[in-house]
């Protein structure tokens, strides 16, 4: 599963053919979660409030660049990554 971009210590990744809706992962040392690329919303899993929050402020910032890697997965081309929210 690649690692699509990296910020404040929570990895984001993408399965290649994973299931609908269309989601990422978001991994925050032991917890992990699978957050909705339209809403960036939790749908399965948990985060602590704080990471939660930096997950969808990051999705919704970043909406139309995970669709496009969803998109690429599913049809198992290789994925982008996308820039955190403490890049510079």
């Amino acid at each position: 599963m690649p690692t699509i971009s990296w910020f404040y210590g929570i990895a984001i990744r993408m399965y290649f053919v994973d299931h609908p809706p269309p989601h990422f992962h978001a991994v925050y040392g032991e917890h992990e979660a699978n957050v909705e690329i339209a809403t960036g919303e939790v749908i399965e899993g948990h985060l602590p409030q704080a990471a939660a929050r930096l997950v969808k402020q990051w999705a919704l910032v970043h909406r139309s660049d995970l669709q496009a890697n969803w998109d690429r997965a599913r049809a198992g081309i290789p994925v982008e990554r996308i820039a955190g929210l403490d890049a510079d």
